[in-house]
């Protein structure tokens, strides 16, 4: 057992394989392009992150509960380069991500706008599990939306210490984009329900992607499908604030 996991995470303790790395200008090249693959690939996890840090009331705690769940992607994505290779067999990690996703779906649209106030309010009074529990819930995403990360990455380096640096610089930024969506959500509520749609989106793609079925949606393909619903959703925010503004000038007049 313990040759086992020497064999899977003894590469990660090597000072020499490190060094070796970090002096070469053509692995450094490499992790350049693992983190392009890891942006890509984690556009839908990004939206997933935004728009899960909204349940919690405060921008303090959702900027908090990002970055807590960036150690803890950081630490599993430490833990699964090293069975990496076993993980092509966990295809049931992308049902069970699917069907959370959809639940996420139906919970969201379900509740009527006076459900959700009161939520809001019991939400405020116990603001610790609250926060904690929107933890959980980004470090189950950051686990399912691994897997393809990681295989894409084993696909092109071999050596473990290239796919973490490259994996973990890509989290960070996925982490940037997260937070701006974060923020953009604040100033433009329509994008909540967007991000929601996009969501149910994602669960399809991961559910067609499992072996049984096997189609992928390609990533260029899913980031012009969020390209053009933001920009619709812009129009309808934009057109909805002007018709605000008329109203408010007709009231005045």
């Amino acid at each position: 057992m313990l040759d086992w996991i020497s064999d899977l995470y003894g590469p990660f303790f090597d000072p020499h394989n490190w060094g070796t790395v970090i002096t070469s200008g053509s692995d450094w090249l490499i992790i350049l392009s693992l983190v392009t693959i890891e942006c890509l690939l984690s556009v839908d996890n990004a939206v997933v992150l935004a728009a899960q840090t909204q349940a919690l009331p405060t921008k303090v705690q959702r900027e908090k509960s990002l970055f807590y769940g960036l150690w803890g992607a950081y630490i599993f994505r430490f833990l699964i380069i090293g069975v990496g290779t076993y993980l092509i067999h966990f295809w049931e990690i992308k049902v069970i991500g699917s069907l959370y996703l959809l639940y996420l779906v139906y919970q969201f649209f379900r509740k009527t706008k006076i459900v959700r106030t009161k939520k809001l309010a019991s939400e405020k009074k116990h603001g610790l599990s609250l926060f904690w529990s929107v933890v959980a819930q980004i470090e189950f995403m950051d686990v399912v939306f691994s897997v393809d990360s990681v295989l894409a990455s084993l696909a092109i380096s071999s050596n473990p210490v290239i796919v973490l640096l490259g994996g973990m610089i890509g989290i960070l930024a996925m982490r940037g984009v997260a937070e701006v969506i974060m923020r953009l959500m604040a100033v433009i509520p329509e994008l909540q329900p967007m991000a929601y749609i996009l969501i149910a989106i994602i669960a399809l793609k991961l559910f067609l992607s499992i072996p049984a079925i096997d189609i992928e949606i390609p990533a260029t393909a899913f980031g012009g499908i969020v390209i053009v619903a933001v920009i619709i959703t812009l129009i309808i925010h934009f057109v909805r604030k002007n018709r605000r503004t008329t109203n408010e000038h007709e009231d005045h007049t």
